[in-house]
């Protein structure tokens, strides 16, 4: 990727000014948020060695390169949008982000919503653990209407002799 291009992890920088120099490793992620951007662009630019060099031991003897690879080059990367953080910042020892991350793979659109905790270790910040967070069930905002209820049009008919036939 070149330096001068739009970063992928969508902070408004070009890629030198952002997550290039973390990646490349010439600059150390500030920020815990700085860091989970850092790793979503290492996805898109498969730069897969920084996303084991960058989690705490016990995520770095479970980490599959060559899975993380294959996912990597599978997926067209649409975007990254952080929702929230909780401390992390220069003077802080944990951080927490919760981000949404977009790709299409295998023709499948792919919506990762996650809530991740990082540590800042002595050679800097490190993921420690990600949560998958579901998506919210639809809620009623209306009590449900019965089969055998009055058709809430105003007919006198029962809903499934009017509005809710062939429901």
């Amino acid at each position: 990727m070149n330096t001068e291009d739009k970063c992928p992890c969508n902070s408004g920088l070009s890629y030198g000014e952002c997550c290039g120099p973390i990646l490349d490793g010439s600059k150390k992620a500030e920020t815990a948020e700085a860091l989970m951007r850092a790793r979503y662009s290492a996805y898109v630019t498969e730069h897969i060695s920084f996303l084991r060099d960058s989690a705490v031991k016990s995520v770095q003897d479970e980490f599959d390169e060559k899975a993380s690879t294959a996912w990597s080059r599978a997926a067209q990367w649409h975007s990254l949008e952080i929702i929230r953080t909780e401390k992390g910042g220069k003077d802080d020892v944990t951080g927490v982000v919760e981000f949404r991350a977009t790709y299409t793979a295998n023709g499948e659109f792919c919506n990762h919503h996650e809530v991740s905790t990082f540590v800042r270790e002595p050679d800097g910040w490190k993921f420690e653990d990600g949560e998958l967070v579901g998506e919210k069930p639809v809620l009623r905002d209306a009590p449900k209407i019965g089969r055998n209820d009055p058709c809430p049009c105003g007919s006198g008919k029962k809903y499934k002799k009017c509005c809710g036939a062939g429901k």
